[in-house]
Order: structure tokens, then C-alpha cells, then sequence
């Protein structure tokens, strides 16, 4: 899978958090109310941001696996929720938090989610996760990846798939263009074959329906205004460097483009939030 940055998913987090569809979260944790403790299996999971967005609809005594192809963003991730926590402690290999009067104990494992995938949903965990996830991976990923959690009978709190909606303002007369050349690029192959993109969300939802799951979707769109302004200026060069890649944009017109969005007023960038349960 292609890497991301310790810098850049501290950068995005903020905007991560306040773009999470609260009623889709609500169902998770109305699901799991009457549990006392829950394990939670977190995939592709970065810095940890997961945890700290969602710890607080689920039970009191809460143990998560993260899971990661980079050794780099994990021991980011043990670092990044130490400072997080109210109280933190190692206990041999697990990290043991308590947070707003949740307990939470923490593992991480470097995983190939390609390679291993069966393997690590074997673990039946009570709960899996994943964040800005499924536009890198491939339709036929996702559906082995559904027909896995179908078969163990796992529920999937998914959020901030990406589903190729953009609206930067003002409007520029490069954008078409630009988000065409980008759309391109997003369905290259990312380490699971040629990436699913904006249509990640609807094939996900679709092949949990045929496996006979109840499916809910909701928006969780970035609004990426004067409140994330490094943010805004971060990802209009992340958009135009891979533009750049696609050779589809004359240089003088995508460096236009990019001196306009790095001063935009707003940037609304869709994203779903899913959760899947069995029935």
C-alpha cells in the first residue's frame, strides 16, 4: 500500500474528527450497548486516529488491535496515544490506557492486509474498523474482504471513504480537468490491484447486501475552510502532485491551478462513513 506520513495524518485528524457522521457512530455504539468490554480490530490504522474518534460510543473496557503494513506509523501510533491518554503504561507488549473513564488496552502487529487478510480476521475480534481504507483497495479486495467477515459473521464500522466529491470555492476553470486527471489517478493500483477510488463505498455496500448484512451509509465530507488552512494548502498540492503523475494537465495550468487552492476560501471533499452488521 502507498505510505502516508506521520506529518500528514496529524495534519488531517482535526478535520477527520469533525467530518465523522455522528448518527452512523450512534448505531455502532447502540449495537454494542449492552456489552461491558469489546475487542476491536483496527485496519490500516495509521496513527491510531480511529481509536481516539470512536473510544468513546463503545463499552467501558475496550482492547484494540491495530493493525499496519508500517512499523514507522505504529510505534508513531503507541507514542501519539500515550500523550492522548488521561493515564498511560506498558504492560509487555500492550500499551494499557485509560481515557475519560474508559479502560483501553492497545496492541499493534504489522500486518499485509493483501498477504493476510483471512489470517488476521481469524483473530474474531467483536468489532472491525479501518479509516480512509477502502478507495486504495480493489473491487475484488473488497469483496473477498466481505465475503471474510461474512463467513466469521463480523460487523465493519468503515469511515471517510472517499467517494469523488469535490467542491473547492471559488470555482476555478481548471477544476473539471484537474479532478478528471485526479479521478484517474486515484484508480491506479495502490498494493491491492487497480484501486476501486470514488466507487468503494457503493461496491462495499453492495456486496455487504447480497452477503445478507444490514447496511447503513452516511455523509462524512471534509469541510476544509480557514480552520485547516495548512491542511487546505497540504492537500491541493497532494491533488496537483498526483495530477502531475497523470501527464493529463499542461504544467502551467496545473501550477495555476495550484497557486489558486493553495488560497481558496473552502474545500468540501466527500467522504461516507458504513456500518455493516450480520442479521
Amino acid at each position: 500500500m502507498t505510505g502516508f506520513s506521520p506529518e500528514w495524518l496529524a495534519l488531517r485528524e482535526p478535520a477527520d474528527h469533525a467530518a465523522r457522521n455522528p448518527q452512523v457512530l450512534a448505531a455502532v455504539g447502540a449495537h454494542f450497548a449492552e456489552k461491558s468490554s469489546i475487542a476491536v480490530l483496527d485496519l490500516g490504522s495509521g496513527a491510531g486516529s480511529n481509536l481516539r474518534a470512536s473510544y468513546a460510543a463503545l463499552p467501558d473496557r475496550q482492547h484494540w488491535t491495530l493493525v499496519d503494513h508500517d512499523v514507522e506509523l505504529l510505534d508513531f501510533a503507541r507514542e501519539r496515544l500515550k500523550d492522548w491518554a488521561d493515564e498511560a503504561r506498558e504492560q509487555g507488549e500492550e500499551l494499557v490506557l485509560t481515557k475519560g473513564g474508559k479502560s483501553i488496552t492497545v496492541d499493534t502487529r504489522r500486518i499485509d492486509l493483501d498477504r493476510d487478510l483471512e489470517w488476521v480476521l481469524g483473530w474474531q475480534p467483536d468489532l472491525v474498523t479501518a479509516a480512509a481504507l477502502f478507495d486504495l483497495t480493489s473491487k475484488r479486495w473488497i469483496e473477498r474482504f466481505v465475503a471474510a467477515l461474512a463467513s466469521q459473521h463480523l460487523p465493519l464500522h468503515a469511515v471517510l471513504t472517499y467517494d469523488g466529491r469535490e467542491d473547492w470555492q471559488p470555482a476555478h476553470p481548471a477544476d473539471a480537468g484537474i479532478h478528471a486527471a485526479f479521478t484517474e489517478h486515484q484508480r491506479r493500483d495502490k498494493g491491492f490491484g487497480p484501486a476501486a477510488g470514488p466507487d468503494a463505498c457503493e461496491i462495499m455496500a453492495e456486496a455487504f447486501r447480497k452477503s445478507g448484512f444490514a447496511v447503513s451509509t452516511g455523509d462524512s465530507s471534509w469541510l476544509v475552510d480557514d480552520r485547516f488552512g495548512e491542511l487546505r494548502a497540504v492537500l491541493a498540492e497532494g491533488i496537483a502532485g498526483a495530477v502531475g503523475e497523470t501527464a493529463r494537465i499542461e504544467p502551467s495550468a496545473l501550477n495555476e491551478w495550484l497557486l489558486a487552492r493553495r488560497e481558496a476560501h473552502s474545500a468540501r471533499i466527500g467522504h461516507q462513513d458504513l456500518w455493516a452488521r450480520p442479521v
